[in-house]
């Protein structure tokens, strides 16, 4: 009996020591089937994704509930990123988010309202104390919905622990249907030094794919020598969506031997931007595709396993290996890849050149540029690595290399004004260029410090002076003036510039702060008439809105309304 209990107790501990993650803790978070649009850290613009978002049927209002037993420990509301979000921590140390929704649960909300309408700020941060909004597992928390950055209608789930790094939320039992083999896009092969060669090529190569029945690979046998390293654009699809997703593992060996590793199963938001330096950046901002490169060139991502070589591969001449890929997806369906190289040294017929200017980058330096009335301000480790940089001005216009460089930080640009006069200098901001022509400009976050206008940019490329002078518009959508609105329960106007862009809005009735929820994807305000501020028969509605460089619009009107 005592063997028994001995075996029964080691085999526990060894089946924790694989999956330290609870199992049967945290239940769905909503009460449909779970299909996903995406994946936990799936590839997107300038980080990985932190969670799963889970489809809503293609509707809003869907009610969302608590995975586990806890307390809502933060409600953060903003216009942009996550929108409406909750966070619920819970006994064991983790934390679940759930965000884009469209609105809490009427405890909840009755609470956020009341603390908005103190703040007169419809963005707003909450941090209850573990006491005052405690949740049972399977309680309704919210609804779903579309708000923030969310590109339609879902909900965004994640798993946190103690020290706010995000993780799979499938490590803690919560599978989604998947017998599908991940699906290769495309394969590249890097030269990684100067005397480095594949195809007799000092260039970046693609290589042609071959499908085979099985659903694995090959591709086309390969020369190379020296330094070389591998790319691989690929991704997942589960059972119920057509829609592509991101792996969970990649593995590479060389000759039988692993020689790299990248799982997506945690890592800091610290870290999230290097998703930069991961993927080819500039082959990114050139076709849209994004290339995972399979080596490592100075990156601190925690989702490498350090103990590999880095991925890179040793070429000798006159020799013969073979470089396997094996792409893995969470319910370990995997497809392979296969790559005969054979080891060629020869002359080569094209090679990397690099640009020189006359200003040179030390990633590990801070670099200063001046020119005329710009200057520029790197900060060390700003890059990943050193370079020539390509910098001009001409007139107002900045030209700072192209956007094919990653970066790891945000750097400065100044813009010396001191050369406009009066108003005019008061409606300038910095510009980033964008479009295939680089001629449409976007704002770009400045602050004004005496006679200097500072931006700061986490983007390579080109950026000027653009003046607005004009007007944020204001348009009515579901009243006129005068109207009677005692059957309405919303008043909802448009707003927009086109110049710098909304920087804040304030409305009132009868003098009173009202919440206005702004939806910039839509460009609307929407005021509810249920938080009772209108208590008069005749009403006076303001509304005062501002772009980023002061210009103003006031819209007033008065309505009528019997409570």
């Amino acid at each position: 009996m005592r063997l028994v209990l001995f075996l029964l107790t080691t085999f526990s501990l060894i089946t924790q020591a694989q999956n330290p993650y609870p199992q049967d803790y945290f239940g769905h978070p909503l009460e449909v089937p779970l299909i996903l649009s995406g994946t936990f850290a799936e590839l997107r613009s300038n980080h990985f994704h932190s969670g799963m978002d889970i489809k809503t049927q293609q509707r809003e209002g869907l009610r969302v509930i608590a995975a586990a037993d806890g307390f809502v420990s933060r409600i953060k509301i903003s216009h942009y990123g996550y929108g409406k979000a909750l966070y619920i921590t819970h006994p064991n140390g983790y934390t679940t988010v759930y965000a884009h929704l469209q609105k809490f649960a009427p405890e909840i909300e009755a609470y956020v309202k009341e603390r908005q309408y103190e703040a007169e700020s419809y963005e707003i941060e909450l941090f209850p104390s573990a006491n005052e909004i405690r949740v049972n597992k399977g309680e309704h928390v919210a609804f779903s919905g579309n708000t923030g950055g969310s590109g339609g209608p879902h909900l965004h789930f994640e798993i946190r622990n103690k020290d706010e790094h995000t993780l799979n939320p499938m490590l803690f039992g919560i599978s989604i249907a998947d017998t599908t083999k991940p699906t290769i896009k495309s394969i590249y092969a890097y030269p990684l030094n100067d005397s480095s060669t594949v195809n007799n090529s000092g260039k970046k190569q693609k290589l042609r794919l071959i499908p085979m029945a099985s659903g694995d690979y090959t591709t086309e046998n390969i020369e190379a020598y020296g330094t070389i390293g591998i790319g691989i654009e690929t991704n997942d699809r589960q059972n119920l969506a057509a829609n592509s997703n991101g792996v969970y593992q990649i593995q590479s060996f060389l000759n039988g031997n692993q020689n790299f590793e990248i799982n997506f199963k945690s890592f800091s938001f610290d870290e999230t931007r290097n998703i930069n330096q991961l993927i080819d950046y500039e082959h990114y901002t050139e076709t849209k595709h994004r290339i995972q490169r399979l080596f490592n060139q100075n990156n601190t991502l925690s989702l490498y396993s350090p103990e590999f070589n880095n991925g890179h591969l040793t070429i000798k001449d006159s020799t013969n290996a073979i470089y396997k890929i094996r792409v893995v997806d969470y319910e370990d369906n995997d497809a392979w890849v296969t790559i005969n190289i054979k080891g060629n040294k020869t002359d080569i017929s094209q090679s990397a050149t690099e640009q020189k200017t006359p200003y040179y980058i030390y990633a590990n330096q801070s670099t200063n540029l001046k020119s005329g009335n710009v200057s520029v301000h790197f900060y060390p480790e700003t890059f990943y690595k050193n370079f020539y940089i390509d910098f001009k001005v001409k007139n107002d216009t900045l030209t700072l290399h192209k956007d094919i460089i990653p970066t790891r930080n945000n750097f400065n640009i100044n813009f010396n004004v001191s050369h406009y006069k009066g108003a005019d200098k008061d409606k300038l901001y910095v510009s980033r260029l964008v479009g295939r022509k680089s001629n449409y400009p976007v704002y770009t976050e400045t602050k004004r410090v005496g006679d200097t206008l500072i931006a700061s940019t986490k983007y390579l490329g080109s950026y000027t002076l653009t003046a607005d002078t004009m007007k944020p518009t204001i348009t009515p959508v579901n009243f006129k003036n005068e109207q009677w609105l005692s059957n309405y329960r919303f008043l909802k106007l448009k707003i927009d510039d086109s110049g710098s862009g909304i920087s804040n809005y304030r409305a009132t009735i009868n003098g009173k702060w009202i919440l206005m929820e702004y939806e910039y994807k839509n460009n609307t305000l929407t005021f509810d008439f249920n938080d009772h501020i209108s208590t008069e028969t005749k009403n006076n509605f303001k509304l005062i809105v501002t772009d980023n460089v002061g210009n103003s619009s006031t819209f007033e009107s008065v309505f009528y309304r019997k409570n």
